[in-house]
């Protein structure tokens, strides 16, 4: 898709993603209500703020912002607090949360760490790869029993840095890297369903134009692949309610190439075995809106980002 301006003098389509906000626009945290159908904001800033993660306990939001790990209230009655991570640098808007809340994984500068949500404690659970392989990992997905992480593994070919995407995994405490998939491929956004039982993800494995995304599952092993979603929308990024009956994803526009920021996109939500979507939100966001899993304990509730302009 080629980038334009919208009504508000804003670019849009920014692709692969963006590390700052364009003049006059804020980063919106906000906090979507899918039973009462209401949208409440809490925290507005006019920094690049990203990819919330709600904790178990219901008191904090995990998040990102210029390339530190942070989190805030989730009533949006404090400001920003960061999260000791030592001396890592360039945390991206990939991150989850155990299941007990008391740790944060997240991805850095191409690597895997993990660190407790009071922070200070930091290590590193992925592997050190050969520089001439360009071995990069992006984090998406933990196990219900914190065992095993699902990632996206980037390695080039040919010119291309970023044209092998597949889905991998690794134990949580470190260990070997296991390829789900293999190949030039365009796999992304892997998330456990809540029994652990699948990995559902998006990619354009079906696709007949290029950037023409679907959701999908599989088995852990890769086998038994099931598409979910059939339309002309380009679909990303599969995040499930704690009950694990149904997955919210963000879906963009038709021609949409990859999963660009700054975009009118729409959140919908799908049944777990699939079924007809129901757009919930809609949105000026994108990239960075909702790159992971962000729904509150009780299930009824999600946090976002949008990115809209204030002039």
């Amino acid at each position: 898709m080629i980038s334009s301006t919208n009504s508000r003098g804003l670019q849009t389509s920014r692709s692969p993603g963006r590390d700052a906000l364009q003049p006059g626009q804020v980063s919106q945290l906000i906090i979507a209500d899918v039973e009462e159908g209401t949208e409440t904001l809490v925290f507005q800033s006019e920094r690049l703020v990203e990819s919330p993660n709600w904790t178990p306990d219901g008191r904090w939001l995990v998040v990102n912002s210029e390339g530190k790990l942070c989190k805030i209230l989730a009533d949006g009655s404090g400001d920003l607090e960061p999260i000791d991570i030592g001396d890592v640098q360039g945390v991206n808007n990939d991150h989850v949360l155990s299941p007990d809340g008391e740790r944060v994984y997240f991805s850095a500068l191409g690597h895997l760490y993990c660190v407790s949500l009071a922070g200070g404690d930091v290590r590193r659970v992925s592997n050190v790869h050969a520089a001439e392989e360009r071995y990069s990992y992006w984090l998406h997905g933990i196990s219900p029993d914190e065992q095993t992480l699902a990632y996206v593994s980037v390695e080039p070919e040919g010119n291309e840095p970023r044209a092998r995407r597949n889905i991998a995994t690794i134990p949580a405490a470190g260990g070997p890297d296991n390829q789900v998939t293999e190949g030039v491929n365009d796999y992304d956004g892997p998330e456990y369903s809540r029994d652990g039982k699948w990995i559902y993800y998006n990619s354009e494995e079906a696709a007949t134009v290029k950037g023409h995304a679907q959701i999908f599952r599989m088995r852990p092993d890769g086998t038994e692949r099931r598409q979910l979603t059939f339309d002309a929308r380009v679909n990303w990024f599969p995040h499930f309610t704690p009950d694990g009956r149904e997955f919210v994803y963000i879906s963009y526009p038709p021609g949409t190439i990859s999963h660009p920021a700054d975009m009118d996109v729409e959140l919908r939500i799908l049944p777990a075995d699939g079924g007809e979507p129901r757009t919930v939100v809609k949105l000026f966001g994108g990239q960075s809106t909702m790159n992971c899993n962000s729904w509150a304990p009780d299930g009824k509730r999600f946090a976002f980002f949008a990115y809209p302009s204030t002039m």
